[in-house]
């Protein structure tokens, strides 16, 4: 198994993307702690995956000493840290208007301060491991959509931290950091926040080939199988790369005339 006895955090893995990762890394031999903040939600997560096999932490990373917790929980119930998945974020729609400065710095400290933090507080365990860091991006850090700007900054800072440390931290701590951007998935979350926007039950169903050119969007499980390559020990000594998990190039492509009709991708 590609990661026997590795014991990895998984952030907001109680649903959608966080949730299949933590369920290949169990498959894949590893020890998982599931974080998020849905209690009932962890707990069925903890349960199909079994006890010996992960525990949960509920917890908000963006509060003082959340992070510090998190790693706590790792040690005190597996004894090490291999690696780190940043993956819990706040997918919220904004554009200049919408977005003054505390809604900014919302995003920000969840998605891109706090994983920071983590990396910070579990740098001393991760070192002893020569493990690693995962961190789930967008494909929106480029530049982003319309909509989606205090979003697409906070990812782009969290691609920039990714090459920073990369490089740094392998150096100094044989620590690898690297990341993957998704692009629209189709988790549980989108299934509902679709939903909301106006869209019909099974929207998903029938999608213009401009956003899905394979008739569909991608799966967290495929996400997850991405995943595990940069996991793995198979990665090698690869570091401070991002790759993107899309079905078609996002920069440059040309966009529908009409886009106001833009879904909002993760």
């Amino acid at each position: 198994m590609r990661l026997e006895n590795k014991v990895i955090i998984v952030t907001g893995s109680t649903t959608g993307i966080g949730k299949a990762i933590a369920i290949r890394c169990v498959a894949e031999g590893a020890k998982v702690v599931v974080h998020g903040l849905e209690e009932a939600w962890g707990k069925e997560v903890v349960n199909e995956l079994g006890e010996t096999n992960a525990v949960l932490h509920i917890s908000d990373l963006s509060l003082d000493g959340s992070p510090e917790k998190l790693v706590e929980a790792a040690i005190n119930a597996f004894g090490k840290l291999d690696a780190v998945v940043n993956n819990a974020a706040i997918v919220a729609s904004s554009n200049i208007q919408s977005t003054d400065k505390a809604y900014l710095q919302r995003l920000l400290n969840v998605n891109t301060i706090a994983p920071f933090l983590l990396i910070k507080a579990a740098l001393p365990y991760l070192t002893a491991q020569h493990g690693c860091v995962l961190n789930i991006g967008s494909v929106n850090a480029y530049s982003g959509e319309p909509n989606l700007l205090a979003y697409s900054i906070s990812k782009g800072g969290l691609m920039t931290m990714t090459r920073n440390l990369g490089d740094t931290l392998h150096r100094e701590n044989g620590v690898r950091v690297n990341q993957i951007n998704p692009g629209w998935v189709l988790t549980e979350t989108e299934r509902e926040r679709k939903k909301e926007h106006g869209l019909a039950e099974d929207w998903y169903k029938d999608l213009p080939s401009v956003y899905a050119p394979a008739g569909r969007i991608l799966w967290p499980s495929e996400i997850a199988a991405a995943a595990m390559y940069w996991l793995a020990d198979e990665s090698g000594p690869i570091s401070g790369q991002v790759v993107d998990l899309e079905q078609h190039p996002f920069i440059g492509r040309n966009p529908p005339k009409d886009t106001s009709t833009i879904p909002v991708k993760k």
